[in-house]
């Protein structure tokens, strides 16, 4: 976890500069069978495409609103030169190359890829919205975001992961 703490540091200090790639953090998501096998097996194939430099264990969650079964999920950090709306592109292109056809929102799905972070801060240019503006309410997001860059700051709310989680998930959090 040294090496991706370092890197976010020389990604944030570099960007600066404009000479750096970005880290971004990307969640990914499963909960139905692919040509790769099951939720998990999605997931590995998918993270080997990604070819991230650190991640998070795949866990159990179990499934929001109407999608039915439970999910398989992960966090992957990255690192590229793409901007967040180039490196969407790329993410959605990756769905629906494992199978994901348009649906109902929250409904089951293959392969589901998001930019939850990146190195430069928030984003306002055309196409995502980074920080993704739902993961601070997300343990199945802040839990393995946490356990590779707890340090790393929400550029919005400016709490660390590990920050965010705890308001989430302490016993007493019912402030938000």
């Amino acid at each position: 976890m040294q090496k991706v703490r370092r890197a976010l540091r020389q990604a944030q200090g570099e960007r600066e500069l404009g000479s750096a790639p970005c880290l971004y953090a990307i969640a990914l998501g499963s909960n139905r069978r692919s040509r790769h096998g099951s939720p998990t097996e999605t997931l590995r194939a998918a993270l080997a495409e990604l070819r991230p430099i650190a991640v998070s264990r795949i866990r159990s969650t179990p499934a929001l609103g109407p999608a039915g079964r439970g999910f398989a999920n992960a966090v992957a950090i990255i690192e590229t030169g793409l901007e967040p709306d180039e490196l969407l592109a790329e993410l959605k292109a990756l769905e629906r190359a494992y199978g994901r056809r348009p649906g109902r929102r929250w409904g089951p799905r293959v392969l589901d890829l998001d930019i939850i972070l990146w190195s430069d801060g928030p984003w306002d240019g055309p196409g995502p919205i980074v920080p993704h503006p739902e993961f601070r309410n997300r343990a199945f997001v802040l839990k393995p975001l946490a356990e590779l860059v707890p340090d790393w700051r929400d550029p919005v709310s400016g709490l660390t992961v590990r920050q965010l989680l705890f308001r989430l998930t302490a016993p007493c959090a019912t402030h938000r």
